[in-house]
């Protein structure tokens, strides 16, 4: 941990995006070198128990996922086996390639251990997803599953058309689906979840699932700024739709109980808060569902979790499994095996 710290305050120098992208692509480098792979996979899950479980149809080797977002092209894989991941989120992805929005998109909000990002789902596009996973030799025993979404110039009447692409695309490469409508930084995405546009975005889409020779488990990633008047029409609909379960919760818009000044935060802009501060409202939105929906449906926790304490808080209040993303840029990669240890 110590030596992570030193090169997070030497990363923490650079734009969020870049650091990223360099981090990456550095770990990726090491892994390349004759038996670093296998000590590095084994340091990384020395001392974790065996925590696997059967659970949407398939044997999961641990409770802890990466989110999407982190891995938007499937460039990270290897790593993330690496770093001890149970199964792995990629997406989100588009039918077309697309640059997201203007750069700087990502920003870091250190003091609450935090981020804020407007990405825009920027992403190479399904196709060239498609070309790496049909390229990549798969690590054992790690799961894939595919977050999808629309294309930003694609009207709201027409996304069934850019879900549907995906789906069919991704069909044989991942193990499980994500639909994304509640990312902010797509214009007029959120718009989506309302009752009966949603409805009928997941029917169609378990109706295709269903027509094919081996359906996948379908979740739906759903926003933390909902009421508890539209938390239990997603219940509702997670029932009528026979879909598998849910996400909980996407970023939030808000910018409550931050240790910002309001001029600071409108010098950032708009975008979606993720990390510590999202930790209680996703936790909540949990509970709540979980007290509205069958106990057979799928409940995937993300949303301010950088400790096992975090986890063990998702799991008590429904979650079946959990996912991180920003608790892994501040307490860096050793994050999976403290969370496997502690649970």
């Amino acid at each position: 941990m110590p030596m992570y710290r030193l090169l997070q305050s030497l990363l923490f120098l650079l734009p969020p995006e870049r650091a990223h992208h360099l981090t990456m692509s550095l770990f990726t480098k090491l892994l390349s070198i004759p038996g670093l792979r296998y000590a590095l996979t084994r340091w990384f899950s020395a001392g974790v128990p065996a925590q696997g479980k059967s659970l949407m149809g398939l044997h999961i080797k641990n409770p802890v996922g990466l989110a999407a977002g982190f891995d938007k092209d499937g460039k990270y894989i290897p790593a993330m086996h690496v770093l001890g991941f149970g199964f792995v989120e990629l997406g989100t992805v588009t039918p077309r390639p697309q640059t997201g929005n203007p750069q700087p998109r990502l920003f870091r909000l250190t003091r609450n251990s935090a981020l804020i990002n407007r990405m825009g789902f920027n992403n190479e596009g399904v196709d060239a997803l498609v070309g790496r996973l049909e390229r990549l030799k798969r690590p054992p025993g790690l799961l894939l599953g595919g977050n999808i979404g629309k294309n930003k110039d694609t009207p709201n009447e027409r996304a069934l058309d850019d879900y549907l692409y995906c789906f069919e695309r991704l069909h044989p490469w991942v193990d499980y689906f994500v639909v994304n409508v509640s990312s902010p930084n797509t214009p007029n995405l959120r718009a989506l979840q309302d009752k009966e546009p949603l409805t009928a975005l997941l029917a169609a889409l378990q109706t295709r699932n269903e027509a094919l020779p081996q359906p996948r488990p379908i979740l739906l990633k759903i926003a933390p700024d909902l009421s508890s008047e539209q938390l239990r029409d997603i219940a509702e609909i997670v029932e009528t739709t026979a879909i598998t379960g849910l996400i909980a919760t996407n970023t939030t818009i808000s910018r409550s109980d931050l240790a910002y000044s309001t001029p600071e935060l409108d010098a950032i802009g708009p975008g979606g808060l993720s990390g510590q501060p999202l930790k209680a409202r996703s936790t909540a939105v949990i509970t709540e569902l979980r007290a509205l929906m069958d106990p057979s449906k799928v409940i995937i926790g993300v949303g301010g979790i950088a400790s096992a304490a975090d986890a063990r808080e998702k799991i008590a209040a429904g979650a079946d499994l959990v996912q991180v993303y920003t608790g892994l840029v501040y307490e860096g990669p050793g994050l999976v095996r403290r969370i496997l240890k502690g649970l």
